[in-house]
């Protein structure tokens, strides 16, 4: 096997990085911004593993940035009938389920938020949160109106800690794949850094937002911010809470 960047688990989370070989194959085969190839995925010694190519990255220049906003665009462009994918996968290590839908807003309500909510409530999260996030639930298809997103092919996982640049290009990894709203991306990338302007000028002139979209980034940022606290503890329940707090007082009242 040539010089591997090699990622490993207990024998049982094999299925996670089929998943996650089949995520990368897809964002491949659209062609549009570099993916590190899998080498194999298998079992080994009681671990399960991935192999995949060992990137040199280095830090983006405005240059990569402006192209990894054109290509993201470009990828967004490819798109499916349907919401979701043909296979669950993982948000991390998170189950991510991925049965496909027609209706995006019933999609994103059950196996997005919904999801992580039922999680969080088994996890000891019950009171205030449940108790807001049911509302924010109910109250989803205001967000809305007007508005219907095509199935994009997502990232699903896009922030600065899994982007880069190697060889003087854009080299996205860590993809959590399935068709959705591209704005889910955009929210996602603005949660925790590591996107310039350039980013987003490049963007949105290679494909512009929808009008209204901002109210949906406090959406968008609620599903990984949920699955955080759900992945790493009550550090994350304020940010939770707040999000919810702000759909409610404004986008959603």
């Amino acid at each position: 096997m040539p010089d591997a960047f090699v990622k490993t688990a207990p024998a049982g989370d094999l299925g996670m990085f089929e998943a996650e070989a089949a995520g990368l194959e897809e964002l491949r085969r659209a062609g549009e911004i570099r993916v590190p190839a899998v080498l194999e995925v298998g079992v080994r010694d009681g671990q399960s593993y991935i192999a995949l190519e060992r990137l040199s990255l280095e830090r983006p220049s405005t240059g990569v940035t402006r192209q990894m906003g054109e290509q993201l665009a470009r990828l967004h462009a490819h798109t499916a009938e349907r919401h979701g994918w043909s296979r669950d996968n993982t948000i991390g290590p998170t189950p991510q389920p991925n049965a496909e839908s027609a209706d995006w807003v019933a999609f994103f309500r059950e196996r997005r938020l919904g999801f992580q909510l039922a999680l969080a409530a088994q996890n000891g999260y019950r009171g205030e949160l449940a108790e807001a996030g049911a509302e924010v639930l109910e109250r989803l298809p205001r967000l809305f109106e007007g508005y219907r997103p095509q199935p994009s092919l997502l990232h699903g996982d896009l922030w600065g800690g899994n982007w880069g640049a190697a060889d003087g290009e854009p080299v996205i990894f860590d993809p959590a794949v399935y068709y959705g709203d591209r704005e889910t991306d955009l929210a996602m990338t603005r949660l925790f850094g590591g996107f310039g302007r350039e980013f987003y000028a490049a963007y949105e002139s290679a494909w512009p937002l929808a009008p209204g979209h901002e109210p949906r980034v406090a959406l968008y940022q609620l599903y990984h911010v949920l699955n955080h606290l759900n992945l790493f503890g009550s550090g994350y329940l304020g940010q939770a809470l707040a999000l919810m707090r702000r759909l409610l007082a404004g986008e959603l009242a």
